[in-house]
């Protein structure tokens, strides 16, 4: 792989995978700035994968395939994710990024298993006891990062204190700005 923006691909997890998630890299291929140059690690069933890079240039000509026929399904519990899931196509996408391979890891697939096996894989910020999926938002003058949105039914006020530094931190590294507001 060239250096660069790499994204380790969960290309099984999701409704309609793998078909839409090769369609997914392909619109993200067509959008993408000059001066970035991302490539993709994609997991999954090298079978299904592909007839689908055949009829998607961009992607194959940027894409590495990891061949794995082990998937978590999206009705599967976290604690089974966690014994069963090992050598599926999340956990190595989760893998790569733990390995220093890839810079990200993206799964369209079941996040209660994608939120067991990253805690597991990549362990938790010290101070922090519970993961947080967090989302940019556009508002009026920019954007806003809102967490959690969907990892956590219940939380008290020390984990909502926690998920205001992350989401501040989180703030600082993508959208560069040094003090934004909480």
């Amino acid at each position: 792989m060239l250096d660069g923006l790499i994204l380790s691909i969960d290309a099984m997890g999701g409704d309609d995978a793998p078909h839409i998630v090769i369609k997914g890299i392909e619109y993200f291929l067509k959008h993408e700035g000059k001066n970035r140059r991302a490539r993709f690690i994609l997991h999954g069933d090298e079978a299904a994968l592909t007839p689908l890079l055949a009829k998607a240039p961009r992607t194959r000509e940027r894409s590495e395939i990891r061949h794995t026929d082990i998937t978590i399904g999206m009705d599967a519990k976290p604690s089974q994710a966690l014994r069963k899931g090992k050598g599926s196509s999340m956990w190595n996408s989760v893998a790569a990024v733990k390995s220093g391979e890839a810079n990200f890891a993206v799964s369209a697939g079941n996040t209660g298993a994608l939120m067991a096996i990253s805690k597991l894989q990549l362990r938790m910020k010290q101070g922090v006891q519970r993961p947080a999926i967090a989302a940019s938002w556009p508002q009026i003058g920019g954007w806003c990062v809102v967490l959690d949105v969907g990892a956590n039914v219940e939380c008290d006020a020390a984990q909502l204190t926690e998920f205001a530094v992350l989401g501040e931190a989180f703030y600082r590294a993508i959208h560069k700005k040094a003090k934004p507001s909480v």
